[in-house]
């Protein structure tokens, strides 16, 4: 074994990653290895909000699809996720929107105590620097900035008048006393730039000597010793080696590497293990099932104004640098619906945003227009991960089994 060791090793430098490592890393008394397979988000791709799209289909994407789903008439749906320092936090369009406080409640009561509403609001409280300042829900002083839209398109704003116009109440905070009606999103922005969980937690903790980033570094397997977990076997450009753990190996790879690296790893269902060529040492039937995604369309119309999206000129970044403005910032809005009254919760979202949606997101909205539709906050649907076969670096099977 390699004599490189660690108190933690946090597999995966994501929303959750960064903050994880960068919290452990307080103690000076431990020694915290942050483990990345995608390299560090540097430049203007990763600062200026307008720019995300050009991440898809990179090698900054882990660009997963499903497997072809039955009642999406055999489509495969594309998955962007951040394969970069910050993860999808890096690349995603900067919302804050928290869960509900129905959500965590339920977790509670499904037998995880400490995951209660009241329980974790003063997390997120800690977390913030909300410019709007503190108060029963938001907290300032934190690492991660959240900001109010700060150009803001009339065709947005006549989507929020249109929805209110419509019988749907105004929300001016979805993170507040409650979550339904229409408005306009914060987003984790500082002064009109993305404001990332790599910027936020990890960037401010860089000098301590007790925290190593290993970006370019592609988790293998877990290693084990009997029944414990003892270290991680990674690939840094090539080259193969073991990182020894002494306390314990945190996976916050997301929803679908983290279950994906345990099936490498021969936790799982030892039957489809062992059909992938991979040796069961812990049989955990659940690990990868129970996948749930939030199905949603878009529905895009054109406008009579001028293009909106573009262009990424030296002029028009200096304006987003210099006032947050202009046609390189990137904001939403929306809201939030219950489909009945018997719901305990809204069970809709809707997004509405500049541009038309083509081929998934992936075509240039050229066309001036915008887009807004509903996804499905609490789908019934279950589906899963699993191995597509035993080679560490294949993608995994994804199954969201939508409708």
């Amino acid at each position: 074994m390699n004599a490189e060791a660690y108190d933690y090793i946090v597999v995966g430098a994501g929303s959750a990653g960064c903050a994880v490592a960068a919290r452990l890393s307080e103690d000076p008394n431990v020694t915290v290895a942050l483990v990345e397979a995608g390299p560090p988000a540097r430049g203007r791709l990763f600062e200026i909000p307008a720019l995300f799209s050009q991440q898809l289909k990179t090698a900054f994407d882990w660009d997963f699809e499903t497997e072809p789903e039955p009642r999406l008439g055999g489509r495969r749906a594309y998955l962007p996720r951040g394969r970069v320092i910050g993860g999808t936090s890096s690349m995603n369009t900067m919302l804050y929107v928290r869960g509900h406080r129905h959500d965590y409640d339920t977790w509670e009561r499904l037998g995880n105590p400490g995951w209660g509403y009241d329980d974790v609001l003063p997390f997120f409280k800690k977390s913030e620097d909300n410019e709007r300042g503190a108060d029963d829900f938001h907290g300032v002083g934190g690492p991660l900035a959240v900001s109010d839209p700060i150009s803001v398109h009339p065709l947005l704003t006549a989507w929020v008048e249109a929805a209110q116009d419509a019988g749907h109440k105004h929300n001016p905070d979805f993170n507040g006393p409650e979550q339904e009606g229409v408005g306009y999103h914060q987003v984790t922005q500082r002064n009109g730039l993305r404001c990332s969980s790599a910027a936020a937690f990890l960037e401010p903790a860089a000098g301590r000597a007790n925290l190593t980033v290993l970006p370019s570094t592609t988790a293998l397997r877990i290693c084990f010793e009997g029944s414990q977990a003892v270290g991680l076997e990674v690939d840094h450009l090539g080259t193969v080696r073991t990182i020894r753990v002494h306390r314990e190996i945190v996976l916050s790879l997301g929803a679908y590497n983290s279950p994906h690296l345990l099936l490498q790893s021969g936790v799982g269902p030892a039957d489809e293990l062992s059909a992938g060529g991979i040796t069961p040492l812990h049989n955990l039937p659940d690990v990868g099932r129970n996948m749930q995604d939030h199905t949603g369309c878009f529905l895009s119309f054109f406008s009579r104004t001028e293009p909106i999206l573009g262009p990424d000129t030296s002029r028009e970044e200096q304006l987003l640098r210099r006032h947050g403005t202009g046609p390189m910032a990137w904001n939403e809005v929306g809201g939030f619906f219950s489909s009945g009254d018997d719901v305990p919760a809204p069970d809709i979202q809707v997004h509405a945003a500049l541009g038309i949606v083509r081929d998934e997101g992936l075509a240039a909205p050229l066309e001036p227009g915008m887009s807004f539709g509903p996804y499905v906050a609490r789908p019934a649907s279950r589906g899963s991960v699993r191995l597509r076969h035993s080679h560490p670096y294949a993608k995994p099977r994804i199954f969201h089994n939508y409708l």
